[in-house]
């Protein structure tokens, strides 16, 4: 009788299991992450495997003769990024629009494995797989800590497994993007280890950090844009002549998060020297306070070049200043000063404020242009970029931890200004490059003006919009990264609704029967025409900040980590 009482026993726990695990399924896909996972108990092993060429056996020719080490002494006090967030319900609206979310990941993600694994990017219109970085299976590192996040851990750990096995010395290249492979690659192995803990994903962003660290080898230690592997094995390498700001300019974060959980200050040290240039020449280009689109590392000059950007060539060298601050725990004043300096002169000749008509005219809104720098004047030019919309988030980050309050307010204006651009075209997403009718200051009267406008795309834009030069939508996630980042620090709601328009727009207008592809054109009506192209990062960052602004906002919460400019989660040093 004992026996069958014990067998009824084990029969009731059974079923009481069976149903609290059908009334409460598993919350993975929306829990906050905490420390990482304890590999030892919460995840199978992954082993890492070296590659075939060991780039800590070829010697420096230009070496440093210290090494600085990670900024240290007590933690300057930054303010939190977060919005408090007292009375926050994960209620069913939200929780289906995150699953819509995580259901379009998964959908891209299967694609990928069955028709591109370990290649760099999925073909999402005729199927198979492209070479576009070094064949080193970019969307696949770049998607790890996606995975994680949205619970899919035996995805994660198959793709992890995966990466730990790649072999940096094989690939029909010659030579690598420096800023690419760092922010997608070194970025990607990096978040993962932070969320995961699996230690062969550190060893093998270790071995890519050796790697990448050979760029530093220059006589003045400033990177080229291109790491050639035999110039490199033979101590050949030079700082480029012309090449785009953000390229060594916006390595920081990568390195220094690597020296600080390798505890090897070189990582730290290499990209310092990139720090102490932009310090240093701040004030010498021909628009003070910025760095223009193209410089020549190689003489150590700012002032050949007359166009400034926050958009593309310069947009991350920006975005990493704040980022820079929270990654050192303040610990470096020098980010927060060139921070300061740069959004002055941003706000003056970049930032500007649209002509709307009176059906738009409530929406408080602004954009980035370009300007040109001249003896006598500098010409502002009210082009903007789907890139430069990363610019919302930055300014309410610097607002949020340098306590500049108007800053945040700058930077919900630009994101708001993305997504009303995104509401602007028939498809419901922005192009990549538009010109706008500008208003003569950002805050004072800006009536209608027909004659100015005078039909933007002979009459087939929305009033405002002078012409959509680069129709394309390519997948990219500006936009929503300022959505989430503002809604993040101010907790408005409508941000979310917004979010979600701008996702269903999406999804509609680059949906293949495989995944998600960028299309040619914005501006259409009906069916779009697709590109057959989805770069690594629609997994890595777009989707993720969709699935984020849909999330608990404890999740990856802005006062743990700093995400990178391909959004890859690193963890602030407690």
């Amino acid at each position: 009788m004992a026996g069958e009482r014990r067998a009824r026993l084990v029969l009731a726990v059974a079923v009481f299991l069976l149903v609290l695990f059908v009334l409460y399924p598993s919350r993975s896909d929306i829990r906050p992450e905490g420390r990482p996972a304890s590999p030892a108990t919460d995840s199978p092993k992954i082993r890492f495997q070296a590659s075939s060429f060991n780039w800590t056996s070829v010697p420096q020719r230009h070496p440093v003769s210290t090494i600085r080490p990670l900024p240290s002494g007590p933690k300057t006090h930054l303010h939190p990024v977060q919005h408090p967030f007292s009375r926050y319900v994960h209620g069913g609206t939200t929780k289906a629009r995150q699953r819509a979310v995580r259901d379009a990941f998964v959908r891209s993600w299967d694609a990928y494995k069955t028709h591109a694994w370990l290649r760099d990017e999925l073909a999402p219109v005729s199927g198979g797989g492209k070479t576009t970085f070094g064949g080193w299976a970019a969307t696949l590192v770049d998607s790890l800590d996606t995975l994680w996040i949205m619970g899919l851990r035996d995805d994660f750990y198959t793709a992890a497994a995966a990466a730990v096995q790649l072999d940096w010395a094989s690939t029909n290249d010659t030579s690598l993007n420096l800023f690419e492979t760092t922010i997608r690659h070194l970025g990607g192995l990096l978040g993962a280890y932070d969320l995961s803990g699996e230690a062969a994903l550190l060893e093998k962003a270790t071995e890519l950090g050796d790697m990448l660290y050979m760029a530093f080898d220059t006589p003045n230690r400033l990177p080229g844009f291109w790491l050639s592997f035999e110039d490199a094995k033979q101590g050949l390498q030079t700082a480029g002549t012309n090449d785009p700001s953000a390229s060594p300019a916006s390595l920081s974060l990568e390195f220094t998060r690597l020296a600080q959980l390798t505890g090897d200050a070189k990582y730290y040290d290499a990209i310092n020297r990139v720090n102490d240039f932009l310090e240093r020449t701040q004030n010498m280009s021909k628009l003070p306070g910025l760095w223009p689109k193209l410089i020549n590392f190689q003489d150590e000059r700012v002032d050949g070049n007359s166009g400034f950007t926050l958009g593309a060539l310069a947009d991350s060298l920006y975005e990493y200043l704040p980022k820079m601050a929270a990654m050192v725990g303040g610990r470096s004043p020098r980010f927060e000063k060139m921070y300061r300096a740069a959004m002055a002169v941003a706000e003056e000749h970049l930032l500007f404020r649209p002509m709307l008509a009176a059906e738009d005219s409530h929406h408080d809104i602004l954009f980035m242009g370009d300007a040109y720098a001249h003896a006598d004047r500098v010409d502002h030019i009210p082009d903007s970029q789907h890139l430069s919309c990363f610019a919302g988030g930055m300014f309410g980050l610097g607002g949020k931890l340098f306590r500049i309050p108007e800053h945040v307010a700058i930077g919900e204006r630009l994101a708001r200004g993305c997504a009303w651009a995104y509401s602007a075209f028939p498809t419901g997403l922005m192009p990549e490059i538009f010109t706008l009718i500008p208003c003569k200051s950002l805050d004072g009267p800006c009536p209608w003006d027909e004659t100015l406008w005078q039909g933007g795309g002979d009459g087939q834009l929305k009033k405002g919009f002078a012409d959509a030069r680069d129709p394309r939508y390519i997948l990219r996630p500006e936009a929503i990264e300022s959505i989430f980042l503002l809604y993040r620090m101010t907790g408005k709601e409508d941000l979310r609704d917004l979010a979600w328009q701008m996702f269903e727009s999406l999804m509609k207008a680059t949906e293949t029967p495989l995944a998600n592809s960028a299309i040619a054109d914005v501006t259409v009506k009906g069916e779009t025409t697709k590109l057959d192209s989805m770069e690594s990062f629609f997994l890595a960052e777009t989707l993720k900040y969709f699935y984020l602004i849909f999330s608990p906002p404890d999740m990856v919460s802005l006062d743990e980590f700093v995400l990178n400019t391909e959004a890859h989660v690193f963890r602030r040093p407690a």
